[in-house]
């Protein structure tokens, strides 16, 4: 198999027994049908043809060469194409007596070259633009397309509309600082990430907004109750909770009305610090142990004089954070598994959202924890 490859490959001798003197290469010019290095250097000479029209010139001198009595054969090769285009251009000239291109069948193409790449470049500019506006674009220079001709274009460059990603607006200085905080980081051994207690607080949902959901059903049972997911204005209620962590675990999960005079969910530096004093030292004893750092963004309240001076007393160490970092901190996606767990409970009220919260909370195991900061 390998040695007719290589045959193949170089037309090298013809493969029909009865005739082993003739070559199949370029030294003859016969092609034998049941020949396999035969009708492979024809489909390697059919390849090599030339794809593009002939300009006028070319069908000219083919014309002309036939009329010096000269042979197709010798005309294909002086002008570098195939014989069956010469056939075709002396049986054309002798039918019609034409050597133009024929008009070909359908609709010509509404835009040119040119119109194509004002369509990308219009979409490279300003990403954000519409189809009306590049319709309109284009008909102020002359170019009357239709949208879906302009979609068309787009999607043959592999051009797609995509919902849009929401990302934090954070500005060029917290981005450098963001970034230089990374690479200080980058190769702080897992000791390090282990001696660490992270918090944050977060918002959770009485019905938790996942989006659009698939159901299976009949037709015409669209309205059935067990068939809809149901929706209430701004969440139906919600609770606002303090949580720390540590690759060890998690730690507590608390929720901010059950901690503030008058039972709401504002939180202010004093009811701030009045969780770090509970619940800070006997997490980190838990989670970490005598020796630890204590993460926490640069909210307001974080950073109020009254919860600096705190700190200072405890003599905690405080790792210092950039501004506009959420995704340093893994405690956010551990709020992310927290919510995912949430979507397939049904609590009827604040207080039932509480106890499921901390059992999905609690439920969160020691190796998922482990890589999120590791």
């Amino acid at each position: 198999m390998g040695q007719l490859a290589s045959q193949l490959l170089h037309g090298q001798v013809c493969d029909i027994p009865s005739l082993p003197q003739l070559q199949c290469a370029d030294k003859r010019s016969r092609v034998h049908f049941k020949c396999a290095i035969c009708i492979w250097n024809l489909l390697l000479s059919t390849l090599k043809m030339r794809s593009k029209e002939l300009s006028l010139s070319v069908k000219e001198a083919i014309i002309r060469l036939k009329k010096q009595n000269k042979p197709i054969r010798e005309i294909a090769r002086t002008l570098g194409v195939a014989k069956t285009t010469v056939w075709n251009i002396l049986k054309k000239m002798e039918c019609t007596g034409e050597l133009s291109n024929t008009k070909r069948p359908g609709r010509p193409r509404k835009t040119t070259v040119v119109d194509d790449r004002r369509i990308l470049s219009l979409v490279k500019k300003t990403p954000f633009t519409t189809v009306d506006q590049i319709k309109n674009t284009l008909q102020e220079v002359g170019v009357c397309v239709s949208k879906s001709t302009i979609k068309r274009r787009l999607h043959q460059s592999e051009y797609r509309g995509f919902t849009t990603r929401c990302k934090p607006l954070v500005s060029l200085k917290n981005r450098k600082a963001s970034l230089e905080f990374a690479k200080q980081h980058l190769t702080k051994p897992s000791q390090f990430w282990n001696k660490i207690l992270w918090t944050d607080e977060t918002k959770i949902n009485l019905y938790q907004s996942d989006g659009k959901r698939r159901v299976w059903r009949r037709k015409g049972t669209a309205h059935d109750p067990k068939h809809t997911t149901s929706s209430v204005k701004h969440g139906g209620g919600s609770v606002m909770a303090w949580a720390c962590m540590a690759a060890n675990g998690t730690g507590s999960l608390v929720f901010i009305d059950d901690v503030t005079a008058d039972k709401s969910s504002r939180m202010n530096s004093e009811v701030f610090r009045a969780i770090l004093s509970a619940h800070i030292q006997p997490n980190a004893a838990e989670l970490i142990g005598r020796r630890f750092t204590v993460q926490m963004d640069n909210d307001p309240k974080h950073t109020a004089k009254a919860t600096k001076e705190f700190l200072k007393g405890q003599k905690w160490n405080v790792m210092q954070w950039p501004s506009q970092s959420p995704d340093l901190n893994p405690i956010e996606h551990a709020f992310h598994l927290l919510k995912t767990k949430l979507k397939g409970k049904c609590p009827k009220n604040k207080q039932e959202l509480k106890t499921v919260a901390v059992e999905a909370w609690q439920s969160i195991t020691r190796d998922e924890t482990q890589r999120l900061v590791i």
